[in-house]
């Protein structure tokens, strides 16, 4: 039972991982520098580098460490959770460009 609870929740972790690195490689690199946010060639390789983890962890290769809530999968999944909340409306807003009408409190 436990053993199956931790699979699911690797499968939610891989998919939320998952998740950000193809968001992260859909987005033009010019939009992660207008927002300041880092290069896309930075966000790509800690999403793509959380998602080997995710894979890692799932399959049960690695142990303790690579474990599901193991060292580098919280690190995993904490760094995928900064890429969405963070990075991604940052620069999916920078994504629209400057065709839209601003007011001084938002879009009109």
């Amino acid at each position: 039972m436990e053993q199956a609870v931790f699979f699911i929740l690797g499968l939610v972790a891989l998919g939320l991982e998952l998740w950000a690195l193809v968001d992260c490689a859909r987005h033009r690199p010019n939009a992660f520098e207008a927002t300041g946010k880092r290069t896309k060639t930075f966000w790509l390789a800690v999403t793509g580098g959380s998602a080997l983890v995710g894979v890692i962890s799932l399959l049960g290769a690695g142990g303790g460490l690579f474990g599901t809530f193991g060292l580098f999968g919280l690190v995993a999944v904490v760094a995928a959770s900064v890429y969405l909340a963070d990075v991604r409306p940052a620069v999916k807003d920078a994504g629209r460009g400057g065709s839209r009408n601003m007011g001084p409190y938002g879009p009109w």
